[in-house]
């Protein structure tokens, strides 16, 4: 599907250019990307895009080429993680194999390598599976007391946000993951209709042995799985915008 003129597609809770395919976000009616002025393009109470004129049938456009865009991100994503989980596997095999064939030093080798396969098996899943539970107020310090509990916080005492509270776990436990577990300090603020999450690590991020278990999976996971949007342009840490619970 050919898209028309410059203009901006939502891409789970984030923003993406066509053509260029740069990023911005959060989604939000009061945080316009640049380069304007835009239009917004709202779908069904959603806003979907913004472009330099407005319509129904750019909305839809826009919708359709957003779904297209998340679908290409996880499909991609899927791809180079059951590539790497496969590699592993092989790997895992050929240390078994020899192990079993006259070299016991091997087996500690088998051991490690079976933990790698539990770990990529693991980032596969996450990845593939989207929770079951359906987005619902979730108090953000019982979301890191799960994830992060060594973590020091600065979170006010309503920091509610709105999310599926394992996919919420599962994101925070991810960029401990990538951003190294120790010395990691949370704070959150509100940010128009969101929560904007600041992690911030005391030394620059890990090179992962899997590239795509850090940013690449945490970005699926919070753009995709919880509808908001990672801020990855800091090296000394990540901030994460995720919706807002509005007061009742």
């Amino acid at each position: 599907m050919n898209a028309v003129g410059p203009m901006w597609v939502r891409v789970g809770g984030g923003m993406e250019s066509v053509p260029d395919h740069m990023r911005h976000g959060p989604a939000d009616l009061d945080f316009p990307p640049p380069g304007g002025p835009w239009m917004a393009l709202n779908l069904g109470g959603r806003l979907v895009g913004w472009a330099d004129d407005g319509g129904l049938g750019l909305a839809r456009r826009c919708a359709e080429l957003g779904q297209a865009m998340v679908d290409e991100h996880r499909d991609n994503l899927l791809g180079r993680l059951g590539h790497k989980l496969r590699s592993a596997v092989l790997a895992l095999q050929e240390s078994a194999r020899q192990a079993a064939f006259g070299r016991p030093e091997m087996l500690e080798a088998v051991y490690e390598q079976a933990l790698e396969v539990g770990r990529r098996a693991a980032a596969l899943e996450a990845a593939a599976v989207q929770s079951k539970d359906g987005a619902r107020g979730v108090v953000l310090g019982a979301v890191l007391n799960l994830a992060t509990p060594s973590a020091a916080r600065d979170l006010p005492a309503n920091a509610v946000v709105l999310g599926s509270e394992p996919a919420l776990v599962e994101a925070f436990t991810r960029a401990q993951d990538w951003l190294g577990p120790d010395g990691l300090s949370i704070a959150a603020e509100p940010f128009g209709s969101w929560w904007k999450v600041r992690i911030d690590a005391s030394q620059p991020r890990r090179t992962m042995a899997v590239p795509e278990m850090g940013e690449p999976l945490l970005r699926l996971i919070v753009d995709t799985h919880l509808d908001g949007w990672l801020d990855a342009t800091r090296r000394d840490g990540a901030d994460i915008y995720l919706p807002a619970q509005r007061p009742r």
